[in-house]
């Protein structure tokens, strides 16, 4: 496990990031799928998916976002945050042996609330964007 960095609300700017990759394992889809409850064929089930316009197995799309947590809680800004809300674009599919990108940038602080804005981004391995939203995060001093 890594240790979340532990920034102040001083210590952060405007177009500050933090990245990290995550390679994405059928393991993982089994136990997403074993936590959230969802068993959907296309995520689950190889001759439904390769049946389908994707022709194999796509990664549930929460999992992708789930990834966001650990950058929140994790990276930026770490351990002084509670996260107030994200939203999730979804623009393409994820599949089993992707290498995915999750990235964080601020793009905005106020200071009367102590609220950061950031932009969060899921890219794979050749660039493509695969989810893209705003965090809201509260710095907890």
């Amino acid at each position: 496990m890594i240790d979340a960095t532990n920034l102040n609300f001083d210590e952060i700017h405007v177009g500050q990031k933090a990245s990290f990759q995550v390679h994405i394992t059928n393991d993982m889809m089994e136990k997403f799928a074993e936590l959230s409850g969802d068993y959907n064929p296309l995520h689950m089930d190889e001759i439904y998916a390769q049946n389908s316009k994707f022709h194999q197995r796509v990664c549930h799309g929460m999992l992708l976002g789930s990834f966001l947590s650990q950058l929140v809680g994790m990276h930026i800004p770490g351990k002084k945050c509670l996260y107030l809300s994200q939203n999730l674009n979804f623009h393409n599919p994820c599949y089993i042996s992707d290498t995915i990108s999750v990235e964080g940038v601020v793009k905005g602080k106020s200071d009367s609330t102590k609220i950061l804005e950031i932009e969060t981004t899921i890219q794979n391995q050749k660039n493509i964007l695969l989810v893209n939203g705003i965090a809201k995060v509260m710095i907890l001093d």
